[in-house]
Parts: C-alpha cells; sequence; structure tokens
C-alpha cells in the first residue's frame, strides 16, 4: 500500500510519460528552430501549460486512484451500518471547519494503521480509513486522526500540491527535451528519432523522481499545519493522543514501509529522509505542545 502523495506522485508521473509518447506520435510541440536547434520560449510556453495539464489530470483521478488502487469501500450515510459513528464524527468535523460538502467517508482492508484524504476540491473529497486503524485506536485517537485529515481539505492541499506539481512537471518536461535533443543530436540521423523518444521518456522518470524531493519537503510542510489545524477542530489533546497511539505501535512492531499516509514511520535519517511525506512523529509531537501554548 502506498500514501495519498505517492499516489499522487505516481499518477502525474504515468500521466506526463502518456502525454509526451502522444505528443511524439502526433508531432505536438514545435520547438526545433529550422537551423536544428531549440525554441527555448517556445518550449518552456509548452512545458507549462502541458505541465499543469498532466497534474490537474492527476488530481481530478485522485479519488477514482485511491479507491482503484487501495481498495477503498465509501460508506453509504443514509444506510444505517457499523460505520454510522464514523460518518458521523467526520461530517461533524467537516461542519465545524465550514466545508462546502461533506466529504465521503470509506474504509479499505488493512491491518496497516492508515487514513489519507483526498480529492480535487473542497465539494468532492474523500476521507479514508484502515481496518487496522479503526480496530486500533480509540475514539478520542480517531477523532484526531480524522480532524487532521479534514484539515487537509480545509486547507486545500491538494489543490496546492497540484500547482506545485504542475510547476516541476514543466522543469521535468523543459530539461529532458533538451537533454534528449543533445543526445539525438550525438547519433546517426536515421537512430536521431528513436534515441529522442527514448531518452525524454528515461528522462522524465528520472527527472520526476528527482522533483518528488521537492514535492515530499512541501508534504513535510503542510503536515505540520493539518495537525495544527487537528488541535483547533477536535482539540490538541486528540491529535497528540493519536500521534502517540501511532509511536507505541511503531516501538512495538516492525512497521511496513509502505506506512506513509498518516506519517506512521519516522521519517528516518539519511537520504531516506529527503522522500519522507511526514516528518518524524516525534517533532509532530513537539511541534504541538509549542502551539498549545500559542
Amino acid at each position: 500500500m502506498i500514501g495519498r502523495i505517492f499516489l499522487f506522485i505516481l499518477t502525474n508521473i504515468l500521466v506526463i510519460t502518456t502525454f509526451s509518447i502522444i505528443c511524439s506520435i502526433f508531432g505536438i510541440g514545435d520547438y526545433v528552430t529550422a537551423s536544428g536547434g531549440i525554441d527555448f520560449a517556445a518550449l518552456l510556453v509548452f512545458c507549462l501549460v502541458w505541465g499543469m495539464v498532466a497534474s490537474t489530470i492527476s488530481l481530478w483521478m485522485s479519488r477514482w486512484t485511491a479507491k482503484r488502487f487501495l481498495g477503498v469501500k465509501v460508506v453509504d450515510p443514509n444506510a444505517p451500518g457499523e460505520y454510522d459513528w464514523l460518518v458521523a464524527m467526520v461530517h461533524s468535523l467537516a461542519q465545524r471547519a465550514n466545508l462546502p460538502a461533506m466529504p465521503e467517508v470509506g474504509v479499505f482492508a488493512s491491518d496497516d494503521v492508515n487514513a489519507f484524504a483526498t480529492g480535487p476540491t473542497k465539494k468532492r473529497s474523500l476521507v479514508a480509513f484502515s481496518s487496522g486503524l479503526l480496530r486500533g485506536m480509540s475514539r478520542q485517537e480517531i477523532e484526531g486522526v480524522a480532524a487532521h485529515e479534514i484539515a487537509h481539505i480545509q486547507n486545500g492541499d491538494m489543490v496546492t500540491m497540484t500547482l506545485l506539481q504542475g510547476v516541476i512537471n514543466a522543469f521535468v518536461m523543459f530539461f529532458a527535451r533538451i537533454a534528449a535533443h543533445f543526445a539525438s543530436q550525438s547519433v546517426r540521423e536515421e537512430l536521431s528519432g528513436v534515441v529522442w523518444f527514448v531518452t525524454v521518456i528515461v528522462f522524465q522518470i528520472v527527472f520526476g523522481i528527482l522533483g518528488s524531493l521537492v514535492t515530499c519537503w512541501f508534504s513535510r510542510r503542510r503536515e505540520f499545519r493539518a495537525d495544527a489545524g487537528s488541535a483547533k477542530l477536535a482539540g490538541r489533546g486528540s491529535m497528540i493522543a493519536a500521534l502517540k497511539a501511532l509511536q507505541n505501535v511503531g516501538e512495538a512492531e516492525a512497521m511496513p514501509a509502505s506506512m506513509r499516509a498518516l506519517g506512521i514511520r519516522e521519517s528516518g535519517g539519511g537520504i531516506r529522509a529527503l522522500w519522507s511525506t511526514h516528518p518524524s512523529l516525534a517533532d509532530r509531537i513537539k511541534a504541538l505542545e509549542s502551539y498549545s501554548a500559542q
């Protein structure tokens, strides 16, 4: 299982790769001059436009992607069932956050202690919880988690992430095409087309992975804000209790590397920390304890 941010990044890379293949087949995007050079201004505009298009498509696919890949089952708020209390809790928090529409509430089967929020707009959002989280946490701790996810929606984090990713896409496409152009110029003319096509795809994937470092850094900053939002909506104690419960789980057993949607694992040291979408639990608890004094 992978977290919300990694689903978004993966979908985005697949979208821009597919787009590049289509552009290559149909010859879309003429930025090569008559002398065989590059019109950098034309290339930059081309990349900015389609980089934003790719990230927007990824955003609008976010709910579908989460349901498809994580097996999220949406709870019907109008049909009595075992998760009535969960829907009521999420909707109550959404009302406190003044969301324009109630988010969908979903549950997915997993022993992982996990939860996430996603969706293209505040009116079309989804908050999902793993069965492991619902079994292993108290109602107070679950409320802290739910408030954290509602705060993500309230703060418009997915839309902000989309704008950031669009700019990253533009630079990824821009530099991948420059690299591909020079690579294609270094081989025989009959091979240049194939070399350009292969090189641009490879460099887009490589640069896309490197660009995700910026996305992950931004995500870590937004987590602190969502924690503060949870403190406002559900009380600081509920969010701290949830984070400490996650700490206890992490200390009790070795957790899978996939548990990232709520920062289940510590971010770790060295290069691994650069690709972490969440700060360490200790840092988040410390920030919340400081927030209480404000």
